[in-house]
Formats: structure tokens, sequence, C-alpha cells
């Protein structure tokens, strides 16, 4: 049988090992701090993304109101007085059928068609597409900025002013068929729905 030595408790201060030097100092509750610490580190990083984020959100849904209001402010303007200057210096023409004086009294809203285009004249024959409205018929139908459009179904386009009679004319809803001379020179022929404006 083994025997078991008794082995003498220390004094205050000393080495349970024997030795004189003073015990380490310990900090039960350091560890538990340093997690506090951390959590409230991660926690306040994450409600700073989550601000930040909100805050980026909040200006994109302001910048897009800010815009739709400046653009509806445009339109109101283009609808009272005479087109503006287009690219060049040429008078830009939109190729939708819009009255130029609003209607006197209440009357029936007629449908008109529009390609949700913006166009101007070609240096040659056509009317060359200054901009595409997204979305929109014309956006649908492939169009881009740069293109001509050289016939409208079976009307031959020689003009900006004749493209927005051609689409006046045209059937809200029914597929037409665009003649198109792109930037690179390429013709292609695309098909378009021409929306309704009210």
């Amino acid at each position: 049988m083994e025997q078991t030595a008794l082995r003498p408790k220390p004094m205050p201060g000393q080495d349970p090992g024997g030795g004189t030097g003073p015990a380490p100092v310990r900090h039960p509750h350091a560890a538990r701090r340093r997690g506090r610490r951390l959590r409230t580190v991660l926690f306040a990083l994450s409600v700073g993304t989550v601000l930040v984020l909100s805050g980026i959100g909040l200006g994109t849904v302001g910048a897009t109101v800010i815009g739709m209001s400046r653009l509806a402010e445009l339109q109101r303007q283009a609808g009272q007085g005479a087109p503006g200057a287009g690219v060049r210096g040429s008078p830009s023409v939109a190729a939708d059928s819009r009255p130029s004086a609003p209607p006197a009294g209440p009357s029936p809203v007629r449908a008109r068609a529009s390609l949700g285009l913006e166009v101007v004249d070609a240096e040659k024959a056509g009317a060359q597409v200054v901009g595409v409205h997204v979305p929109g018929p014309g956006y649908s139908a492939g169009l881009v900025r740069g293109d001509v459009l050289l016939a409208f179904g079976r009307t031959r386009i020689d003009s900006a002013a004749d493209l927005v009679r051609a689409v006046a004319d045209a059937p809200p809803g029914k597929r037409i068929i665009l003649t198109v001379r792109h930037r690179s020179g390429g013709y292609q022929q695309l098909a378009a729905v021409p929306g309704v404006v009210t």
C-alpha cells in the first residue's frame, strides 16, 4: 500500500509548491469582460451597418422620387411649349402623337400610340434615335441610341416628322415592323408594338 504524506497548508502569500514568492494574481472576471466587449463591438458594428444601409436606401428612394418629379415637370413643360433643342442644333421630335394644344372641355380620351423614342432628322433620310425610354416599346424592340429609322411598317421615313405622323396613325397594340440602320452601318428589321399613352 502506498503511503500519502500529509502536506501542510501554505501560508497566505506563499506558493503552494513551497516557494516563497507571491502567488500570481488571478482575475476570474477578465474573460467575461472581454466577451462583453467583443459582443458590444460586434453589436455596434452591426447597428452601424444597418444605419448606413438604410441611409443609402432612403437616399436612393429620395433621388428616385426627386428624379421622377423632375421628369414629370419636364414632360409638362414639353406638352405646354414647343419642343426643345435636340442634338447638333436640330429640333427634337418625340416619336409619339401628342396634341399641340390641350382639348377644351371634357371629352373622351383617345388612345394614342407611342414608341417611347426621342428622334431628330438624320443627316440623310430617316429619323435618328437620340433617346430611348426604358421601359418602352422602342427599348423592347431593341432600338438603341444612334439607330436610324428608315421605315415604319410600309411607310417610308425621311424625317422625324414623318415618324411622328406614322406613329400617330398606327393603332396602339398592333405589331409594326421597323426598318433600322444601325450605327455600324448594318440594316435590320425589328418588330415593335406601339404602346398606349393616355
